[in-house]
């Protein structure tokens, strides 16, 4: 019987678990939004948020527990410098599962994990509501296939 065994096995041994996990926590905060499977999501949301908590301490005993788990530090210095503080009033829940429907090729549910707060990059709205002119037709706004075809023919005869 299964009673009280808390976490995922998602199907994979040890070693490629905790590789997948530091692989999805170095990509959400690196993005701070990933899109991937609900199970997986489920499975490293907890570790994203101690991440975050151990990052608000901003000690370097923290620091290195999260180098422990998110080996890029790069990344790290982007947790400990923008993305922590940003929580500074937050006790805890500092991601969220935004579910997107099923996946093509084998119907697993696919969610967006998302970090809460994320500051959204503003899209230009004006160049999505121009148009383009079309060119006009005859000769000015010809595409050189008539000419194209016109050489190809003068050349054969």
């Amino acid at each position: 019987m299964r009673h009280r065994k808390a976490g995922y096995k998602l199907g994979r041994i040890t070693q490629h678990r905790w590789a997948l996990f530091r692989n999805l926590l170095v990509a959400l905060f690196r993005h701070e939004r990933i899109r991937t499977t609900e199970a997986k999501a489920k499975a490293v949301r907890g570790l994203a948020d101690h991440m975050v908590t151990l990052a608000k301490q901003d000690t370097l005993h923290a620091r290195r527990q999260v180098l422990s788990m998110v080996p890029d530090t790069e990344v790290v210095g982007r947790l400990f410098s923008t993305i922590a503080p940003r929580f500074g009033d937050r006790n805890g829940g500092y991601t969220r599962i935004i579910k997107q429907g099923v996946r093509p090729g084998d119907a697993a549910p696919m969610v967006l994990l998302e970090l809460m707060d994320r500051v959204e990059t503003p899209k230009d709205k004006a160049s999505k509501g121009e148009k383009k002119e079309k060119a006009p037709k005859g000769e000015a706004g010809a595409t050189g296939k008539r000419k194209t075809r016109e050489k190809a023919a003068a050349a054969s005869a």
